[in-house]
């Protein structure tokens, strides 16, 4: 994940968001690529796209992962993805 000069590596497993003046303009797969952050481009974040394991307690386990295609929405819309999955999990088991 280093950056030098307007060269980009994104690691295997993760995608980098790009911003252009501060508004989501693409997502980066993992391999190297341009940035010109003299014309405003920037990266915001990384997102791995690896599967992680989330012990709740509550007799039950829960295994999640970022898709590529849905990395915007997953690095914009969730704030806490830990929280909010143990909150879906706990409804889950209510309504069971």
């Amino acid at each position: 994940m280093g950056q030098a000069l307007c060269c980009l590596q994104v690691d295997q497993s993760t995608v980098a968001i790009k911003e252009t003046f501060g508004k989501f303009d693409e997502i980066f797969q993992p391999g190297c690529h341009l940035l010109p952050w003299c014309l405003g481009s920037q990266i915001s974040g990384y997102l791995s796209l690896c599967v992680q394991q989330l012990d709740v307690r509550c007799e039950t386990k829960t295994k999640y992962r970022a898709l590529a295609d849905s990395a915007s929405d997953a690095f914009y819309k969730l704030s806490n993805t830990r929280e909010q999955i143990q909150a879906y999990v706990f409804d889950a088991k209510h309504l069971s």
